[in-house]
C-alpha cells in the first residue's frame, strides 16, 4: 500500500511506529484481560514437502522502505513492572532454580505488553517448551514421564505464579489454551521411563532430535517423524505400529487424542536426555514448522471487494479502495511471520478468484505482505521471522525483537483459484560431481553422484527496539 524505494533514512526511522505500543501501554492495560482469538474459522494449511524436486514460490527481493515523514528516534521502551517473590503452593516438589534459564526466557517472551501481540508465534511456543521441560524435571526424580493430576494442579499454579513474578502476562493460560492436564498426558498408556525405553528405539529418537536443523526440519523433517513414530508405538503399548488393527481407535477422535498425549510423553523423555537449551531449541523449531503452516487471520465473505473488483481493470480506484478497506478490517492485533503472511495472501486471493475476481488486484492496488500483519501509522509494519525468535531486553535497547525487512515485498497472487496447498520450501539441487583423479579414476573425497542441497527461504532481518 506504499510505493517502495531505498533511502538513506532507513536507519533509525523505519520502525519507530512500534513506539505506538508504548503510548498504547501507558494509556491503558485493559488488553491484558482480553482474550486474543488465534484460530481462524477457515484455516489454509501448507502442504508437507514432496520427496523429489519441487519449485519454490517466487518472491521478489526485499526493498528497503522509505519513510516520507522521518521523525527523530524516540527512547526505547522498558518494562514497567517490578519483580517480586511469588507465593507458591508448597505442593510442587521440584527445584525451580534448576529451571531458571528456561523460566526467564519464557517470562521475557510472554512479557506483559507484548504477549497478546506475539502469542501465536513467540509466547505460546515458548510456554509449551517450558511445560515439556518442566514435566521432565519433575519426573526425573521418580522415574516417571508425567505428573498425576494433584501434582499437575499445584505445579501449574506455581509455574504461572513464577512467570507472573518475572513480568509475564497473567493471561498465558487463556492466550495459549493451557491447563494443568497438559502436564499429565493422561490417556497415554506408557508413563514411566523404564516402559518407554523398552518399547521405543531410543537411540534412533535421540539421534533424530538431539540437534534439530532450523533451516531443514520443516522441509525435510527428521525429528518430527521420529517423535510421531515413538508416540504411535507407545500408544499401542508396543504392538506392531504398522498394523492399523494394532492401534485401537487410531482413526477415531479418541485415538488421535491418545497419540497426542503420547507425543507429550515423548517430549518429556527427550527433555530428560537433552540439556534445557538443546531441548528448548528443538521444541521451538518444531513449533515453528506447525505455526507457519497456518494463516491466523479470519477472512469473512469479501462481498464488497468482489463487487468492486469484478472488472478491476476498468475501475481500479474503487476496487483498490474496497480492497484496502477490507484488508484493513481483517488485520488482527497480532504479528505474523513472513510465511504466515504469504499463506494469508494466497488464501485470500484464492477466495477472491473463486468469487469471480480475475485480475491480479494485489498488483493493481500495491498490496504487500506487510499488509497482512499488524499495522501502525497506516503504512509501516513488521513481519516476524519464520525461524524461532525471542523477545530480548537490555538496558540499552529496551525491549526488542527481530523483524524481516520484507515489508514491501509484493503479496503473491495465486496462479489458480483451485489452490489447496502451498509449499514454501526451496528446491533441492544437484551439485556437480567432484573431479575425478586421473591416476585412480575415482572421484576425490566422495562419490560422483550429485549432492542434494536444501535451500531454505532466507529473508533479510533487522532488530526492532520498542
Amino acid at each position: 500500500m506504499e510505493s517502495s524505494s531505498s533511502g538513506s533514512c532507513f536507519q533509525g526511522t523505519v520502525y519507530h511506529w512500534v513506539v505506538l505500543f508504548a503510548v498504547w501501554l501507558c494509556g491503558s492495560q485493559h488488553v491484558l484481560s482480553q482474550k486474543t482469538t488465534l484460530e481462524p474459522k477457515d484455516k489454509f494449511l501448507l502442504s508437507d514437502p514432496p520427496i523429489g524436486l519441487f519449485d519454490p514460490i517466487e518472491i521478489s527481493p526485499s526493498v528497503l522502505p522509505h519513510n516520507p515523514n522521518p521523525v527523530e528516534p524516540l527512547s526505547p521502551m522498558y518494562p514497567n513492572y517490578t519483580s517480586y517473590d511469588p507465593v507458591l503452593t508448597g505442593k510442587c516438589h521440584v527445584n525451580f532454580s534448576a529451571l531458571s534459564y528456561i523460566i526467564d526466557k519464557t517470562a521475557s517472551d510472554c512479557s506483559i505488553p507484548l504477549a497478546p501481540l506475539v502469542a501465536d508465534v513467540i509466547c505460546c511456543p515458548q510456554v509449551n517448551s517450558l511445560m515439556n521441560i518442566f514435566q521432565a524435571a519433575y519426573g526425573s526424580g521418580n522415574a516417571t514421564l508425567v505428573l498425576n493430576q494433584a501434582s499437575a494442579n499445584a505445579c501449574f499454579s506455581d509455574i504461572m505464579s513464577i512467570l507472573a513474578s518475572k513480568g509475564a502476562n497473567t493471561n498465558i493460560p487463556e492466550l495459549c489454551t493451557l491447563r494443568p492436564s497438559n502436564l499429565t498426558d493422561a490417556s497415554c498408556p506408557v508413563k514411566d521411563i523404564s516402559s518407554f525405553e523398552k518399547i521405543v528405539n531410543v537411540s534412533k529418537l535421540i539421534d533424530a532430535c538431539s540437534s534439530v536443523d532450523p533451516l531443514k526440519e520443516c522441509c525435510r523433517p527428521v525429528c518430527q517423524p521420529a517423535i510421531a513414530e515413538a508416540a504411535i508405538h507407545i500408544s499401542s503399548g508396543g504392538a506392531n505400529m504398522f498394523g492399523s488393527s494394532s492401534i485401537p481407535g487410531t482413526g477415531s477422535v479418541a485415538g488421535i487424542d491418545i497419540v497426542s498425549d503420547c507425543k507429550g510423553v515423548v517430549h518429556s523423555w527427550l527433555s530428560m536426555k537433552l540439556s534445557s537449551e538443546e531441548a528448548n531449541s528443538a521444541f521451538r523449531v518444531l513449533s515453528g514448522c506447525k505455526v507457519n503452516k497456518v494463516c491466523p487471520l479470519e477472512f469473512d465473505e469479501p462481498a464488497s471487494v468482489v463487487k468492486a473488483c469484478g472488472k478491476a481493470s476498468s475501475s481500479t480506484p474503487s476496487c483498490c479502495a474496497a480492497l484496502h478497506s477490507y484488508i484493513g478490517t481483517r488485520q488482527k492485533q497480532i504479528f505474523v511471520t513472513n510465511l504466515q503472511a504469504i499463506n494469508c495472501a494466497t488464501m485470500f486471493g484464492s477466495m477472491l478468484q473463486k468469487a469471480g475476481v480475475v485480475d491480479d488486484i494485489y498488483g493493481l492496488c500495491d498490496i504487500d505482505l506487510k499488509d497482512f500483519s499488524l499495522q501502525a501509522f497506516g503504512q509501516q509494519g513488521c513481519l516476524l521471522r519464520s525461524l524461532p525468535t525471542d523477545i530480548e531486553f537490555d538496558n540499552t535497547t529496551g525491549i526488542s525483537f527481530t523483524c524481516d525487512l520484507s515489508d514491501n515485498i509484493a503479496a503473491p497472487w495465486p496462479s489458480s483459484s483451485s489452490v489447496q496447498s502451498l509449499s514454501l520450501c526451496a528446491p533441492e539441487m544437484s551439485l556437480p560431481a567432484l573431479p575425478v583423479s586421473p591416476k585412480s579414476g575415482s572421484s576425490v573425497g566422495t562419490s560422483r553422484t550429485g549432492i542434494g542441497v536444501l535451500l531454505p527461504l532466507v529473508f533479510l532481518t533487522t532488530t526492532v527496539s520498542i
